[in-house]
C-alpha cells in the first residue's frame, strides 16, 4: 500500500507540474501576442503617408469651433442660428480616415450648405497675390468682404487638415501639396468655397491684383483665374473693378495696359461684364503708405516748379 500511495502521489505531482508548465506556456504566448499586437498599433503612426506640406493644425477642433462661435456671436450675430458643432462634424467627416488624394466636392457639400450665408451686393472683393494687403484693407474698411471674411473662409484661413486611412484618421505630421495631388483636402475645400463665393457676388465686384509680380498680375491658373472669374454671374454682377496695386517703391512690373491684365479684360468682356481698371487705387495705396509715409510714392501732391 505505501508503494501504491507513493506512486499515486508521483503521478499527481507529474500531472500538476505538466499543468503548470502548460499554463506558463499559455501565459508566455499571450504576453508575446499582446506585445506583437501593441507593437503593431504603435507602428501605425510611422506608417502614415508622408507628404511635403505641413500636417493638420494642432487642436483643429478647438480652432474651428472657436472661430465659428466668434464669427456668429461677436462679429456677425445675425448668423447666430448657425450650428457650429454640426459645421465641425461635417468638416471632420469630409476628410477623416480618407486618403488625402481622394477627396471629392461631394465630401464637402454638407459643410458648404451648413456654413453658407448671403453676401451683400457691392461688397465682394476678390484677390490674387495680394493676400496681406487685401486683408489689411477689409479690416480697415467694412464695406468689402473677401472669401476669408466669410464664415467658411474665416474658419479655414491659414489652417491645414488632412486624413489618413490609418488610425487615428488624421495626419498631424504632413499633408499633400497641390503639386503632389490635386484632390487633396485643402485644394478641394478652397476651390468649392471660392466657387460659392463667386456665385454669390452681385452688383459691383472688386478684384485686387499685384502689379509688382514679374510673371504678370493675372494668372489663369490661379483660383481667381480658373474658378472665381468663371463663376461670376453676368446677370447679377453689373461691373468688375480691377485694382492693380504695385508695391511702394516698385517694381512696377505691370499696369492696366499690361499683357496679363488685357487678357483678363478680354475674358471678362467675352462674358459681358463692364470693366474698370485702376492703377494703384488710392484708398488701398494710402494703407500701403502707413508703412512708408516718407516715400515719394506716398506724397499726396508734388510741388510744381
Amino acid at each position: 500500500m505505501p508503494l501504491q500511495q507513493g506512486s499515486a502521489r508521483m503521478r499527481q505531482r507529474t500531472v500538476l507540474l505538466v499543468g503548470i508548465a502548460v499554463l506558463l506556456a499559455a501565459l508566455v504566448l499571450a504576453v508575446v501576442l499582446a506585445s506583437l499586437l501593441t507593437h503593431g498599433r504603435h507602428e501605425v503612426g510611422p506608417k502614415m503617408l508622408k507628404w511635403k506640406d505641413r500636417g493638420t493644425t494642432k487642436n483643429l477642433q478647438e480652432v474651428i469651433l472657436g472661430r465659428c462661435y466668434n464669427y456668429i456671436t461677436a462679429q456677425h450675430p445675425e448668423l447666430g442660428d448657425k450650428d457650429c458643432l454640426k459645421i465641425w462634424e461635417s468638416l471632420k467627416d469630409a476628410f477623416m480616415y480618407k486618403h488625402p488624394c481622394n477627396i471629392t466636392p461631394e465630401d464637402y457639400q454638407p459643410l458648404m450648405e451648413l456654413a453658407s450665408h448671403p453676401i451683400p451686393c457691392n461688397k465682394s472683393l476678390f484677390w490674387s497675390k495680394t493676400g496681406d494687403l487685401v486683408h489689411r484693407y477689409t479690416k480697415s474698411n467694412q464695406n468689402f468682404l473677401t472669401l476669408e471674411d466669410t464664415l467658411l473662409g474665416y474658419m479655414a484661413d491659414r489652417v491645414s487638415w488632412c486624413g489618413d486611412p490609418s488610425a487615428p484618421g488624421i495626419n498631424y505630421e504632413s499633408c499633400p501639396k497641390r503639386n503632389e495631388c490635386e484632390s487633396n483636402p485643402g485644394s478641394v475645400f478652397w476651390k468649392m468655397a471660392s466657387k460659392m463665393f463667386a456665385e454669390a457676388a452681385c452688383g459691383v465686384v472688386q478684384v485686387m491684383l499685384n502689379g509688382s509680380v514679374e510673371a504678370g498680375a493675372f494668372k489663369s491658373s490661379s483660383i481667381f483665374g480658373s474658378i472665381e472669374i468663371f463663376n461670376l454671374d453676368p446677370d447679377k454682377v453689373s461691373e468688375v473693378h480691377i485694382w492693380l496695386m504695385q508695391n511702394i517703391g516698385g517694381p512696377q512690373s505691370e499696369s492696366c495696359s499690361g499683357q496679363s491684365i488685357q487678357r483678363l479684360i478680354s475674358i471678362l468682356e467675352e462674358r459681358n461684364f463692364k470693366i474698370i481698371c485702376e492703377d494703384n487705387y488710392r484708398p488701398v495705396q494710402l494703407l500701403q503708405c502707413v508703412h512708408y509715409p516718407d516715400h515719394t510714392d506716398c506724397r499726396l501732391c508734388t510741388n510744381s516748379t
